[in-house]
């Protein structure tokens, strides 16, 4: 009896031998050799994976960075000049300022001041409202009210009040989550040391506009006309901001007859910028 198993085992004994050896030698051959540099580099970045950068995650450009394709130290927005000085210690090149942005929402039409068209029972998310008939606010240039930003936000640095959407800067690092997920795209990343903002996107005649937002751009130029840079334009019917030109000087909002145009304070924590 012993005799008939004997060769059985011998036989299970020899392949899993064969097979031990076998993933010794893929192992050994096969296997992916770490790049220090890369996993340096990685450690410096917060791991917020937002793609601010331009990459997939903090992985995409950790390997960017190493294998060369990428010079720019200074790409990750919510690490700021902390997480840009890191990189560049490591590897052995000039220090790169990160120029830190903040979001800003272009739309100050809360249910004080805008129309709505019809009254919205639907799933409650503003992919959702928009997808019928734009939702339930007469103007459908602007903020949708749901709170996709909000729900996307890993800082709970935007919240909704008064049925808008709005930023508490301080908690702001600038990942731009928030920017990919409003499908009104009325989310915009801004240097943070800029204090106006054109908090209107609607682009239809001041008069159509008037009918539905008491608080909407009117295309009247006298942000135009009073900006002493020439930072302000008119265009679509809609005032825009070249922050390139912008002083921050507060003339445009001062002479803003609807209050479309907001200055404040907007300088975020960026509490990377402690790492």
């Amino acid at each position: 009896m012993l005799e008939a198993i004997l060769p059985a085992v011998a036989c299970v004994a020899g392949l899993g031998l064969l097979c031990a050896v076998i993933l010794v030698a893929a192992a050994k051959f096969m296997a992916v050799r770490e790049n220090k540099l890369e996993k340096e580099l990685r450690a410096c970045l917060p791991g917020v994976n937002c793609g601010a950068c331009g990459y997939t995650g903090c992985d995409g450009y950790a390997r960017a960075l190493s294998d060369g394709t990428e010079k720019q130290t200074n790409l990750c927005i919510p690490g700021a000049d902390a997480v840009s000085k890191q990189i560049s210690e490591a590897l052995g090149v000039a220090f790169q300022n990160t120029v830190e942005q903040v979001a800003a929402v272009h739309c100050c039409g809360d249910c004080e001041h805008a129309m709505q068209k019809a009254s919205y029972s639907g799933v409650q998310t503003c992919s959702g409202a928009k997808m019928l008939y734009g939702g339930q606010q007469a103007c459908t240039y602007g903020c949708l009210g749901k709170g996709d930003c909000a729900a996307i936000c890993p800082y709970d640095a935007i919240y909704l009040e008064k049925g808008i959407a709005h930023v508490h800067t301080p908690k702001c690092v600038g990942c731009g989550l928030c920017v990919k997920t409003c499908p009104n795209q009325i989310i915009t990343l801004i240097p943070d040391v800029k204090r106006e903002v054109i908090a209107c996107s609607n682009k239809e005649p001041g008069v159509v506009v008037r009918g539905k937002c008491t608080n909407g751009c009117i295309a009247c130029r006298k942000c135009e006309k009073e900006c002493p840079t020439d930072a302000i334009t008119v265009e679509e019917n809609l005032a825009r901001i070249d922050y390139d030109k912008c002083i921050a000087c507060g003339k445009c909002a001062a002479v803003c007859p609807v209050g479309c145009i907001l200055s404040a304070d907007r300088s975020g924590s960026h509490r990377f910028s402690e790492a």
